[in-house]
């Protein structure tokens, strides 16, 4: 067989066996949304504006500006991931749970800093805490929708990451879960510094 038709038939079965998540995925996907969306909001529920907008220097983020952040990459995240499904399906053996876990958890740890694209740096959008949750929320809630309902071939479509190289449209929603994890624990630290106020 000819390199060009051995091609042909990859892209083609390929094509064929691209199906609708299975349900071990979304249960895995959507329990860290479920849970992340939780550690969030629990992190900021009670603060103080002053709590929310003190920083422990000028070149960190306060907890209000991480939070806005979140609410900021709920929608862009996504977007990556749904921008990936308008491409051809990729022909490599779909990622298993052990890829998506490691996902899981570099993103949440925090050994490594990245600096953040600019579409997703604070500028102040939201007025207050209770807008900036009810966005978060909202957000939040209809990407857990998504992941359980959607007949999208997930698996078998990609977008380059530019740490984890090309991830499924799937891992993408893992990362979100995993991004949060991460700045939850950043708004922790900027909690347990020395100087934040009582209340």
């Amino acid at each position: 067989m000819s390199r060009f038709l051995l091609s042909c038939l990859t892209v083609f079965l390929a094509a064929c066996n691209a199906q609708a998540l299975s349900q071990g995925d979304r249960d895995f996907t959507m329990s860290a949304l479920h849970a992340t969306r939780k550690q969030f909001l629990d992190t900021v529920a009670g603060l103080s504006e002053k709590q929310l907008k003190w920083k422990p220097s000028p070149d960190v983020w306060s907890v209000f500006e991480t939070a806005e952040h979140l609410a900021r990459a709920e929608d862009e995240i996504p977007a990556l991931a749904a921008k990936s499904l308008q491409g051809p399906a990729a022909t490599r053996k779909p990622a298993g749970r052990a890829e998506d876990e490691k996902i899981l958890r570099a993103v949440a740890t925090r050994d490594q800093k990245f600096k953040a694209p600019a579409s997703l740096v604070p500028s102040g959008k939201y007025r207050n805490i209770a807008d900036l949750a009810a966005a978060f929320k909202a957000s939040r809630d209809r990407n857990i929708a998504y992941i359980r309902d959607t007949q999208d071939a997930l698996r078998f479509h990609l977008a380059p990451h530019p740490v984890f190289g090309d991830m499924d449209a799937l891992q993408w929603y893992v990362l979100i879960a995993g991004h949060t994890e991460r700045h939850v624990a950043q708004m922790k630290e900027v909690m347990a510094q020395p100087g934040f106020p009582k209340k």
